[in-house]
């Protein structure tokens, strides 16, 4: 796992900080990197205070530069072709607090504070739909 020092990512709402930003992500995160065929990574977001998954998304190098560098939440979407910073429609916005590549490279773990829902629908989380699992073993 490759954190990320909390110096870059960003002030928490309502805090007046400066934040560096260079044009390009951090070749040392760039190389850790295995993207899909597309160029994407996963990004698993939580809630940073109850470590609930709030939603998976799409991000591309730039828009994890963009993520780290501002504190917040920058996604490609596969749909629209673009970048989007989480809330910027919606108001729904995400601060991120913490992030964290996984031991493959292929998936990267956010922790925000969420503001409003997280889920496009208006849930707070995308997972809002149990599936049945069989042959579960008691504990």
């Amino acid at each position: 796992m490759v954190s990320v020092p909390p110096a870059v990512l960003g002030p928490r709402p309502g805090a007046e900080q400066s934040v560096t930003v260079t044009d390009t992500l951090d070749p040392r995160i760039a190389e850790r990197l295995r993207r899909d065929a597309e160029g994407l990574v996963a990004a698993v977001v939580r809630d940073h205070h109850s470590g609930d998954v709030l939603m998976l998304a799409w991000m591309d190098d730039e828009a994890l530069h963009r993520t780290l560098t501002t504190g917040r939440a920058t996604y490609w979407s596969r749909s629209r072709r673009r970048h989007w910073v989480k809330g910027e429609t919606s108001g729904h916005h995400q601060y991120v607090r913490s992030a964290a590549l996984d031991c493959d490279g292929d998936a990267v773990l956010l922790s925000v504070e969420q503001v409003g829902a997280a889920c496009h629908t208006g849930a707070g989380s995308c997972f809002q739909h149990d599936l049945p699992v069989a042959g579960q073993v008691a504990r």
